[in-house]
């Protein structure tokens, strides 16, 4: 007699397969694949340093290059986790037949995936610091990790509930997609806001991206400090959309699975 397995054994299953599906998605290009994947954020890092050095010179307080790789490492995560969420359910519809598969497994998996991606690209970074002689001396490594682990939940609860909206109204996809690239340049992530007029950081206090990558700077720089950062609004901005996402997806599930 087959034993039958139990609801946990049967989830890790189909992460398994799943993960191992995305994976050859996303480097489905061969070795190119694996370069563009890996590499490009390196290409985006050193034309914004070189930029930044040319204009206004090396005066800082801080190591510049290391402060707009966690600023890039922190925004990526956060882009690609919900770009990728948001096309999970209609990417993956001949899955589920198998009853098996749930359509939120998908988005578990491509989370998983981007996190082995990130691991990658955070390990390379590290490479590079020793070898040029970086600051890699974090100030406080518990709460950098707690602040990446935070801004994780941050980005599936948003990523969930764009996933849920997107299946039926495929417009938001194209307007979230239009408003992520100008996004990065009122997030914190070239600069610091204890260097922003108080104008500026009124203006910018209402974007929580801002707060989550000013978190992760001030974490790791003993210079800098998280008098910006309100918690009660990350927090609100992280538990609501994560309810909301969760909530519908479970009023929803079957009509996403016929569509």
């Amino acid at each position: 007699m087959i034993a039958k397995r139990s609801s946990f054994k049967i989830f890790l299953a189909v992460q398994n397969a799943l993960f191992l599906r995305e994976v050859n998605v996303r480097f489905s290009a061969g070795k190119l694949g694996y370069f563009w994947v890996i590499f490009e954020p390196l290409l985006q890092i050193f034309i914004f340093v070189a930029v930044k050095m040319m204009l206004f010179g090396r005066n800082s307080s801080f190591d510049y290059p290391v402060f707009i790789t966690l600023g890039f490492v922190g925004f990526n995560f956060f882009r690609h986790i919900l770009d990728q969420t948001m096309g999970a359910f209609n990417a993956n519809k001949g899955l589920y037949a198998y009853k098996q598969v749930k359509p939120i497994d998908t988005i578990v998996s491509r989370v998983l995936v981007e996190f082995l991606v990130t691991s990658i690209i955070v390990f390379i970074f590290v490479l590079f610091g020793l070898y040029f002689g970086f600051d890699l001396n974090v100030d406080n490594l518990g709460m950098l990790l707690l602040s990446f682990i935070w801004l994780t939940f941050f980005s599936v609860g948003f990523g969930l509930f764009t996933a849920v909206v997107s299946t039926f109204y495929d417009s938001l996809k194209k307007v979230i997609k239009l408003v992520l690239s100008p996004l990065m340049f009122v997030s914190a992530v070239f600069y610091s806001m204890q260097d922003m007029p108080q104008a500026l950081k009124d203006l910018l206090y209402y974007n929580p991206l801002a707060h989550f990558m000013e978190l992760i700077h001030a974490n790791y720089f003993t210079v800098l400090n998280d008098d910006f950062v309100d918690y009660n609004y990350m927090l609100m901005w992280t538990l609501i959309p994560l309810y909301i996402g969760l909530w519908s997806y479970r009023k929803l599930e079957k009509r996403i699975i016929s569509l």
